[in-house]
């Protein structure tokens, strides 16, 4: 009967225990790993809650600066319903502006600020039926630059509003979101200004 030989390495350890050290090196190799993947997913957690944390602390600090800032005719309210996938529900008014065909209404805004606020744009319309070009006047959906592509986490929800407000006196009928507001602003002042004013006295004068 041949005996089988017995294979030693370098070391003078058997092959058999060498490998069996072998894959109890790879077994706590992949312990440590799924620890590390482990501990890289708490790490993520705890920085999402981190972040998420500031964020809501930023939106209560910025609903305390508009309160308490009314200047220039602006004003923020929290509402008590928040949709899915909102962070918060704000109602803002925008005095119409001196001079322009909307001056002595005040205008009611529906503020909306999504979860991944502030970066991304709140999202705004009007719950005040207006005559404008750059606002529906169906729907009150808004066409505002900073609501859009042009937004900045640097940004807040009043200065949107105050751009919006400006926006109010100098309209661009080039960027339309009511193709007939705009049309009629281009061709006929006249009748563009007759029809917001009326519009402003039956239901921004309430």
């Amino acid at each position: 009967v041949r005996r089988k030989k017995r294979v030693f390495c370098a070391s003078g350890t058997s092959v058999l225990k060498f490998r069996a050290e072998r894959r109890c090196g790879k077994e706590v190799r992949s312990s440590f790993r799924e620890r590390g993947v482990k501990a890289s997913l708490s790490a993520l957690v705890v920085r999402y809650s981190e972040r998420k944390m500031a964020d809501h602390n930023r939106v209560a600090k910025e609903l305390r600066e508009c309160q308490k800032d009314t200047t220039g005719g602006i004003t923020v309210a929290e509402q008590a319903d928040v949709q899915a996938g909102c962070m918060a529900h704000w109602s803002g008014t925008i005095k119409g502006p001196v001079s322009s065909p909307y001056e002595g209404g005040t205008f009611s805004i529906d503020i909306m600020l999504p979860k991944e606020y502030p970066f991304v744009p709140p999202k705004m319309k009007f719950s005040t039926k207006i005559w404008h070009p750059n606002i529906s006047s169906q729907s009150g959906a808004i066409c505002l630059d900073i609501l859009k592509n042009e937004w900045s986490p640097a940004l807040t929800v009043r200065t949107a509003l105050i751009s919006l407000q400006a926006l109010m006196s100098a309209p661009e009928p080039d960027d339309p979101q009511d193709a007939v507001v705009a049309k009629q602003y281009k061709e006929n002042q006249t009748d563009f200004v007759a029809t917001a004013k009326y519009w402003t006295e039956i239901y921004a004068m309430r």
